[in-house]
């Protein structure tokens, strides 16, 4: 009974000696792996290493491997860098790395922002956009084609001819539209935003004070083309193209002077004719008048020599 109980003594003293050494061996072998281990890390490491930086996090945190030169160091964020997105585990929380085109992203197949070269569209970076819909070169995205839109037209202005609306008979009137949404790249182009056409009117003489606002405006005219002129000559330009524009200027104005005296002298000689007229009228209608009074005192007296006899 006695060497029973020795003999148990002896083989449990034999496995606690094993169950030491076995320990011991595990604590030299994480020693060779993870030298300088430590557990009060900085930064958000839960452990760390002199050589490979953190080796865990504390919760809540993202462990990313940051790359310098041949040597990978972990660390210990509250968020993924640009170019990575979380993913967390029960043991762990880890950064992975975007797809080559992809600058963000949301998970591995949904990104929110592209590289150069390449367009987002419905989470994917795309080298050229599908059709029905446009390259923006401003957000990098692939949007909808945006055709122009034009506002109605508005009503025609007054029949007029250079700056004036009497003293002719044939003029021109003009109605225009706005532009309300210009187009995109593809989209439709705008329709023209002014339309003229030719009109006639009855002619009518001009007042005094349409006369000199037409002068003065022609004026004008003529004082903004001398300008433009000298500063043409000013930047440089060939000074026989200014003569020559100058003598085809002054040839138009000198016709158009003669159309504007031959249409003043048509309206003056029609003026003259009408007074004419009507001066010949009056003097019939006082011819007239006179012979009446004379036929009248013929038969007063045929009557009083009738009463004599």
């Amino acid at each position: 009974m006695h060497l029973r109980l020795i003999s148990w003594f002896f083989i449990i003293l034999n496995f606690m000696e094993y169950i030491g050494s076995q320990n011991a061996t595990r604590g030299r072998r994480q020693r060779r792996m993870h030298p300088n281990v430590s557990q009060g890390c900085q930064g958000g490491c839960a452990t760390c290493s002199d050589y490979n930086g953190c080796l865990s996090c504390k919760p809540r945190l993202f462990f990313v491997l940051e790359r310098i030169g041949m040597k990978q160091i972990g660390v210990c964020l509250s968020s993924c860098p640009s170019g990575y997105y979380g993913t967390r585990y029960p043991d762990i929380n880890k950064c992975t790395k975007c797809k080559a085109d992809c600058d963000t992203c949301f998970n591995k197949n949904f990104c929110t922002k592209c590289k150069s070269g390449f367009y987002l569209h419905l989470g994917k970076c795309l080298d050229s956009c599908p059709e029905g819909l446009e390259a923006s070169n401003h957000t990098m995205e692939c949007v909808s084609i945006v055709h122009c839109e034009a506002s109605d037209w508005s009503s025609w202005s007054p029949c007029m001819k250079k700056g004036k609306t009497c003293g002719f008979k044939r003029g021109t009137e003009t109605r225009v539209r706005d532009i309300l949404q210009h187009p995109s790249a593809k989209g439709n182009l705008c329709p023209p935003t002014s339309e003229t056409r030719t009109c006639i009117v009855q002619r009518k003489k001009c007042s005094k004070g349409e006369r000199e606002s037409s002068e003065k405006s022609h004026l004008r005219k003529e004082s903004f083309g001398s300008e433009l002129e000298d500063t043409i000559i000013h930047n440089g330009e060939d000074t026989k193209n200014c003569s020559s524009g100058k003598k085809g200027r002054e040839r138009k104005r000198k016709k158009l002077n003669k159309e504007d005296k031959k249409e003043t002298s048509s309206s003056d000689s029609k003026g003259l004719e009408s007074s004419r007229e009507t001066s010949e009228q009056h003097e019939s209608k006082e011819r007239q008048q006179q012979q009446k009074r004379r036929a009248r005192e013929k038969q007063q007296k045929s009557v009083s020599v009738s009463t004599v006899h």
